[in-house]
């Protein structure tokens, strides 16, 4: 895949090193002196364009018409939107990812700039720090679907409410979907007559709305909606 990187803060320089590890095709696009004094240390030479990010013909030297992703990742937001704008409407480039630096902007990261990922790090730090706090004992693993959904984990302790039930009596809400229980250091594949035990480390596919009910199930008396207790 080849995708091009405008901006090579630490966000754009940890995406283009990450890609690289993955052998993809990258080209990062930077105009400041002290940030390209600092990739070219990090990344390949060949790999680092020294121009404007919108300026077209800095963007045609490092291939954008073959581009098949473009991560607009400056720290200007006028700047993201307009690349990513310009790729799709110039050049038809098929993904563009756009870095969204003031969540006062959020709202102008749409398909009229032809944005098709917005990541708004404000927002997305915020989610996450009050899903830690809301969700307690229970670990997100791994995100799915730009955050809608999640891999958890979560140990059963003595006391817990879900303790003894069969799954299919437990009433899961609909999107929340136990994927396997590691007993004993073996995994066991829950079936409708399955029931929890105490130790149990529980890993589901769930939604935030369905996490929070899991985390009830499984805490323990005394420590309400799975929250730590002081």
């Amino acid at each position: 895949m080849f995708v091009l990187i405008a901006g090579g803060g630490r966000t754009g320089t940890q995406l283009a090193t990450l890609l690289l590890a993955q052998n993809h095709d990258i080209r990062l696009v930077e105009s400041r002196p002290d940030i390209l004094a600092r990739i070219h240390r990090e990344l390949p030479t060949e790999a680092i364009y020294e121009g404007k990010a919108t300026d077209p013909q800095i963007l045609e030297q490092a291939g954008i018409e073959r581009a098949d992703v473009v991560a607009a990742v400056t720290n200007n937001d006028a700047d993201n939107l307009t690349l990513c704008f310009m790729a799709r409407s110039r050049y038809k480039v098929g993904r563009t990812i756009a870095r969204v630096n003031n969540p006062r902007s959020a709202w102008l990261f749409d398909q009229k700039f032809h944005v098709d990922v917005a990541l708004n790090a404000a927002e997305i730090l915020s989610g996450l720090i009050e899903e830690e706090m809301s969700l307690g004992d229970m670990m997100t693993l791994l995100k799915l679907r730009r955050g809608n959904f999640a891999i958890v984990e979560q140990k059963v302790p003595v006391g817990a409410r879900a303790l003894g039930i069969a799954l299919k009596d437990l009433a899961l809400p609909e999107h929340c979907v136990i994927a396997a229980i590691v007993r004993h250091g073996e995994i066991v594949l829950p079936r409708g007559v399955t029931a929890f035990e105490v130790g149990d480390e529980v890993l589901a596919v769930t939604d935030s709305q369905g996490a929070q009910q899991l985390a009830e199930l499984l805490s323990s008396p005394g420590n309400g909606n799975g929250k730590r207790q002081a």
